[in-house]
């Protein structure tokens, strides 16, 4: 098989009609073949995707390409930062001589560029503070966080339903807890036990222990008000889709936290987007990074959860890409969803490592080109395995890409630099300042005083009747303690005594006569 044959295979595959972007040159018997270009049409991206590989392959790198070029097409992009290390996309990159030597293996002239960029935080300390109400969390994602037994997440639901049917607004934890307290003793539990069910106070309690632990991991600032508004994530400057990048490096000791918050985001923009059908550009592209941890230990309620958001939130104009180190670390169910594949190298150095990559061969399709078995093993950093879906929706011919390289700076702003872009961003100001709106917490509060407070006045007005009973029994008593210690009482009890006990054993004497 000639250079030329697989080139003009390459490109029949890979040529789009409309917009696109460009990924890099396809690889044959190791040298890079710089007429072959692999580019992902845009139209095609809603329908999901997944970035695999080991670590130090290129992930990283991989993710910010894809979300530079889908700035430059005016589409916004939501992407975590791990380590606090791609924030560097606000700024135009450098080039240096592994810039130009990939560049130039590519045939394509680098040109450095920055990107619009947002700044977010879960713990607001390195970032504008993203917020949702617990409310707006939902009992299936609120119950993962918290690590909830089946039985403690249908009591959740019931949390959750009472406080709809009330209208009881449920902002942040403190709510949270004080509806459980109002619904697991007295007159909450009383008042939920028919049409509810009831609460036990050692599962009440249970629940109770781990949302205060999960206050004492420093998250409890996560839910409140002013919640994050999902229209931000749209926003565009001069064009170009603005990159939204939520920085976990402060709180990557709480991974499902961060992993759930994500999902949580997610399924607000499918419950909220009006359904989109097919566009020539999607209107979001929502990138899931180490996505294993979503679904480590998950529930079935949890799965059923993201398998219904990733097969329908394509029609509302948003695709969602994966990023893990493994193909086998996502469910076979989601994976199903995900047609575009960007795979970097696999290390088969164990038993389980060569299991894996023969089962990530398996989800690619057939390659006439190449030993993929052997060649996964082999690939260099920035190269990755390729296919995607082309305008047609169908898959294309599997490739070995040569990646191109970022045009913004690889790597974080300096600290002075990032504190300058944060003071700048109106979206940092918009949400700095917590809001302690009237919740559940203060409308049970004046609930529970309201009660008390009728129980005391039923109190005090029952107090005078009870005094004049306990006075009259005080009498009665003292008249019938005079007559019994009169002598003719004790006269008659002592016979009495003895006409019972003699009829019981029988030893009653009989009269002479």
């Amino acid at each position: 098989m000639s250079a030329e044959k697989f080139t003009e295979s390459i490109n029949k595959s890979y040529t789009i009609s409309g917009s696109s972007i460009y990924l890099g040159a396809g690889i044959y018997e190791g040298a890079i073949q710089a007429a072959a270009k692999v580019n992902l049409p845009l139209r095609m991206m809603n329908r999901h995707g997944l970035v695999t590989g080991a670590t130090g392959s290129g992930k990283t790198r991989t993710l910010q390409l894809l979300a530079e070029q889908l700035s430059a097409a005016g589409v916004p992009v939501f992407m975590p930062d791990m380590k606090g290390d791609i924030s560097g996309m606000a700024k135009v990159g450098i080039a240096n001589d592994k810039i130009n030597e990939r560049a130039n293996a590519l045939g394509i002239q680098y040109t450095p560029s920055g990107y619009p960029v947002e700044l977010y935080s879960l713990s607001g300390k390195v970032g504008a503070q993203m917020r949702a109400t617990v409310t707006e969390f939902g009992p299936v994602l609120l119950s993962k966080i918290l690590e909830l037994n089946e039985v403690q997440s249908g009591v959740m639901m019931i949390l959750f339903k009472y406080a709809d049917d009330k209208d009881l607004p449920i902002v942040d934890l403190n709510d949270l807890k004080k509806v459980l307290n109002y619904l697991s003793e007295g007159a909450g539990a009383a008042e939920i036990k028919n049409d509810y069910g009831k609460i036990s106070p050692a599962t009440a309690s249970t629940i109770l222990r781990k949302i205060v632990a999960l206050e004492q991991q420093g998250v409890n600032h996560l839910f409140g008000e002013k919640s994050f508004d999902i229209d931000d994530l749209f926003e565009k400057v001069d064009g170009r889709g603005v990159i939204s990048l939520l920085n976990v490096s402060d709180i990557q000791s709480q991974p499902a936290v961060f992993s759930t918050f994500m999902l949580a985001l997610l399924a607000e923009l499918y419950q909220n987007l009006p359904e989109a059908g097919d566009l020539d550009k999607p209107k979001l592209i929502f990138f899931l990074d180490e996505a294993h941890l979503l679904f480590k230990d998950a529930p079935k309620a949890f799965m059923d959860q993201i398998d219904q958001i990733i097969r329908l939130i394509r029609s509302k104009g948003v695709g969602v890409f994966f990023c893990t180190q493994l193909t086998q670390d996502v469910p076979a169910n989601v994976l199903a969803q995900l047609g575009n594949r960007v795979h970097h190298v696999i290390r088969a150095f164990t038993p389980n490592d060569v299991k894996a990559l023969k089962e990530t061969i398996k989800t690619f399709p057939k390659s006439e080109y190449y030993d993929m078995e052997q060649q996964f093993t082999q690939l260099g950093t920035g190269q990755a395995f390729i296919t995607v879906l082309n305008e047609k929706g169908i898959p294309t011919e599997t490739v070995v890409t040569h990646l191109a390289p970022p045009a913004s700076f690889m790597g974080p702003l300096s600290e002075a630099e990032y504190k300058a872009h944060l003071d700048a961003s109106g979206v940092y100001k918009k949400y700095k300042d917590a809001v302690d709106p009237r919740s559940a917490f203060e409308i049970l509060d004046e609930k529970m005083q309201t009660a008390r407070k009728e129980q005391e006045e039923v109190k005090q007005t029952q107090q005078p009747r009870a005094t004049t009973t306990t006075t009259r029994s005080r009498k009665e008593k003292s008249t019938l303690e005079e007559v019994m210690s009169s002598p003719v009482s004790k006269q008659i009890g002592r016979e009495l005594v003895r006409g019972v006990f003699g009829m019981l054993f029988g030893t009653t004497r009989t009269r002479r006569r």
